[in-house]
C-alpha cells in the first residue's frame, strides 16, 4: 500500500498493519524505555517535591546525567554524536523522560527541540560538527530566542535587529527576548532577528560565556504558575557580536525555521504528555483503592470509576495517537533517504509532510494532560489541593502546555488551513470526496441492516460517516466563504474540532484492533472499550461543532438537508452501552491499581 500523506488520512481508508504501536517496539527501543524509566524512577520521582522550590541547579543537574545516558541526542546521527535510533525513539525518549516533572520535561523539550534541531535541519556542516556534540552530550544546553513583548503568536514581527559590522565580519545584536526556557545554564543560544528592512527575520547562534557576556544580560527569573524548576528568563542584547559564519541557514530565512521548528516541537509535546498522564491515573487508582469512606474504598463508587475510565480512555487515545504519526514521519524520513536525499533535507520535509498531524496531537494531547491531572486532583479530594499530593503540582505543570509550541488556538486554525491550503495546491485531492458527499446528500439512503459481526466493524463504518460530515462542512464552508475563510474563526474552530475527533478516534480503534491481533479478544478487552467509548465521545462531539457550523454559514432548505446529512453520518445502527464501557475499563485498572494499558 501507497504511504499516507500527512492529511490524506481524511480520505484514505488506513488499516491496522499501517500504523505502529508500543506493543511493537523493538528491543533496542524497550531497552531505551526501561533505561529512561529507571532514570525518571530512581532520579527523579523521589525527588520530585524539589522542583516545587525554584531548585534550577537541580533541572541542571539532572539534564546533564541524560546526557551522559545519551538521552539528549536520540535522533541525532552518530557522526554528530547522537545515538542514531530514529523519531519513533526519539518519541519515546520523550514520553518517558517527562513523566514526574513538567519542569524536567520543559528543559529537556525545549534543549532536544527547539535547542538542538534547528541546527541539525538548518546548520552548515561546520556549524553541526561544532554545536551537536557539545549538546548532544549535554556539555552545553541549548536556549531559542524568538518571543519578544510585542511578538508572541506573530513571531515575525520582532524587533530585535542585527547589524553588519564595518568590517564585514560580525552581525551586532540589539533586542529583547522574553519567556527564554533554559536561559539560566544556556550557553548555546539560537537568536532571531532582523536585518536591515527585511521582510522576514533571519536566525543566529550565539556563543554565551557568562564570564565574557558580550552584551548578553537576563532578567530574573520569571515567576510562573507551574513548571517552577524551569529557567524562564528574559535575554536582552546590547551590541552582541556575533560571527557572520554563525548565521543559521540563509538571510530572511529565520521565520521558515521558527515554522518548521514548531512541527517538531508540537508532536513532541503531545509525547511528552503521555507518561506523566499514564502515572497521574496510578496515582489516583492507588488512592481511590485505598481511601476508605462509607466503609467502602472509593473506588467502589461508579462517580470515580467513570473518571477512571475517561482518564484511561483519553490517555489511551493520545498514546495511540502520537506513535502512529511519528512511525508515519519516520517512514517519510527512510523513505526519501532511500532515494539519495541527505537526513537533513529529508527530515525537514517528512516533519513539514505531517505538520497537520503534529497541530493536532499537540493540541488533543494537552487538553488530555490537563482534564488528567484536573481529575486526579478531584479523585484526591481535599488532599489533592493540598502540595503534600503529586496532583496539583502536575496540575499547574500542565497548564503551560495548552500555550507553548503555538497555543492550542492557533494549532486548532492551523489543522483546518493547512489541510485546506495543501489540497488548494494540489498536494491532496479533497474536492473529489467533498463533490462525491454533497451528492450524496440528495440520495435516499440505505435501509439494509448491516453485518457487524467482525471486530469494530461498525466503528470503522461510523469513521467513514465522520470522514464525510467534515468534508461536507469543509466543502461548503469553502464554497461560500472561498478566500475569506480564514476571515471565519469561530467556523474554523468548529471544523478543527471535528477533524481533531476523527484522527484521534480512528488512531485509537486501529491500535485496539492491532492490540486484539498479536493477543487475543480477551487480552485485548480494556483497549477495544477504550477505543469505543472514545469514538462515541467523539460522535457526540462532531454532532454539536457540525451542527455548529451547519447553522453558521447555511439557511432554508440548504440547512436542513446537511443537519438530515450531519444526523446520519452521526448515528449509530447500535448505540454503545456507554456506562458498561466505563465499568468496564475501570474494573481493569482497579484491579490492576494502575494504568495498565
Amino acid at each position: 500500500m501507497k504511504a499516507i500523506k500527512g492529511g490524506e488520512f481524511l480520505i484514505r481508508e488506513v488499516k491496522k498493519e499501517d500504523v505502529f504501536i508500543t506493543e511493537q517496539f523493538s528491543e533496542e527501543q524497550q531497552m531505551m524505555k526501561d533505561a529512561v524509566v529507571e532514570f525518571i524512577d530512581r532520579e527523579v520521582w523521589p525527588i520530585k517535591e524539589r522542583f516545587e522550590e525554584k531548585d534550577y541547579a537541580l533541572t541542571e543537574e539532572l539534564m546533564r546525567k541524560a546526557g551522559e545516558m545519551g538521552f539528549l541526542g536520540v535522533s541525532i546521527p552518530e557522526q554528530y554524536g547522537g545515538i542514531g535510533m530514529g523519531f519513533v525513539s526519539t518519541m519515546l525518549v520523550t514520553d518517558y523522560i517527562s513523566a514526574a516533572s513538567g519542569s524536567l520535561g520543559t528543559a529537556y523539550g525545549a534543549h532536544t527541540g527547539i535547542g538542538t534541531m534547528p541546527i541539525f535541519l538548518y546548520g552548515t556542516e561546520a556549524q553541526k560538527e561544532k554545536y551537536l556534540p557539545i549538546l548532544t552530550s549535554g556539555e552545553k544546553f541549548g536556549a531559542y530566542c524568538l518571543t519578544e513583548p510585542g511578538a508572541g503568536s506573530d513571531a515575525n514581527s520582532g524587533k530585535t535587529t542585527a547589524t553588519l559590522t564595518k568590517d564585514g565580519k560580525h552581525y551586532l545584536i540589539n533586542g529583547q527576548k522574553m519567556w527564554i526556557s533554559n536561559a539560566g545554564f544556556a550557553e548555546i543560544f539560537i537568536v532571531f532577528a532582523r536585518i536591515g528592512d527585511d521582510k522576514n527575520i533571519t536566525g543566529f547562534l550565539m556563543d554565551y560565556d557568562k564570564n565574557s557576556p558580550n552584551g548578553v544580560s537576563f532578567g530574573d527569573e520569571e515567576k510562573k504558575l507551574g513548571i517552577t524548576s524551569s529557567s524562564t528568563r528574559q535575554v536582552f542584547f546590547s551590541d552582541t557580536k556575533i560571527p557572520i559564519e554563525n548565521m543559521l541557514a540563509d538571510r530572511g530565512q529565520g521565520f521558515k525555521i521558527a515554522l518548521n521548528s514548531l512541527n517538531v516541537g508540537r508532536i513532541k509535546l503531545a509525547a511528552a504528555c503521555l507518561d506523566a498522564s499514564r502515572r497521574i491515573l496510578t496515582e489516583s487508582v492507588k488512592y481511590a483503592n485505598e481511601r476508605i469512606q462509607f466503609k467502602k474504598p472509593i473506588s467502589s463508587f461508579g462517580a470515580v470509576q467513570s473518571k477512571f475510565a475517561e482518564m484511561a480512555t483519553k490517555t489511551f487515545t493520545i498514546d495511540a495517537g502520537s506513535y502512529r504519526a511519528a512511525k508515519d514521519i519516520q517512514n517519510y524520513i527512510d523513505t526519501l533517504l532511500a532515494s539519495g536525499k541527505t537526513h537533513q533535507e529529508s527530515e525537514l520535509e517528512a516533519f513539514s509532510e505531517y505538520a497537520i498531524e503534529a497541530a493536532i496531537l499537540k493540541v488533543y494531547g494537552s487538553e488530555v494532560s490537563q482534564f488528567v491531572t484536573d481529575e486526579g486532583i478531584q479523585i484526591f479530594g481535599g488532599m489533592g489541593f493540598s502540595k503534600d499530593t503529586p496532583m496539583e503540582a502536575a496540575w499547574r505543570d500542565a497548564r503551560i502546555t495548552r500555550i507553548y509550541e503555538g497555543t492550542n488556538e492557533i494549532n486548532r486554525l492551523l489543522t483546518v488551513g493547512m489541510l485546506l491550503k495543501k489540497a488548494f495546491k494540489g498536494d491532496i485531492d479533497l474536492l473529489t470526496p467533498a463533490m462525491a458527499v454533497g451528492k450524496s446528500l440528495m440520495e435516499i439512503p440505505s435501509f439494509d441492516t448491516p453485518d457487524y459481526s467482525e471486530l469494530f466493524s461498525e466503528e470503522k463504518e461510523m469513521i467513514s460517516k465522520l470522514k464525510k460530515a467534515f468534508l461536507m462542512i469543509a466543502g461548503k464552508a469553502v464554497e461560500t466563504y472561498g478566500m475569506e475563510l480564514e476571515e471565519h474563526q469561530q467556523l474554523i474552530l468548529a471544523a478543527a474540532e471535528v477533524l481533531i475527533e476523527i484522527y484521534m478516534a480512528e488512531s485509537a480503534v486501529l491500535k485496539a484492533e492491532k492490540v486484539a491481533d498479536l493477543g487475543s479478544l480477551e487480552s485485548a478487552k480494556g483497549q477495544i472499550a477504550m477505543a469505543k467509548l472514545n469514538l462515541h465521545n467523539a460522535v457526540e462531539v462532531v454532532n454539536s461543532k457540525g451542527k455548529e457550523a451547519i447553522t453558521y454559514f447555511s439557511e432554508g432548505d440548504e440547512q436542513r438537508m446537511m443537519l438530515m446529512g450531519l444526523k446520519r453520518f452521526t448515528k449509530y445502527t447500535n448505540l454503545p452501552n456507554v456506562i458498561a464501557l466505563r465499568k468496564e475499563i475501570s474494573a481493569i485498572v482497579i484491579k490492576e491499581n494502575k494504568y495498565c494499558f
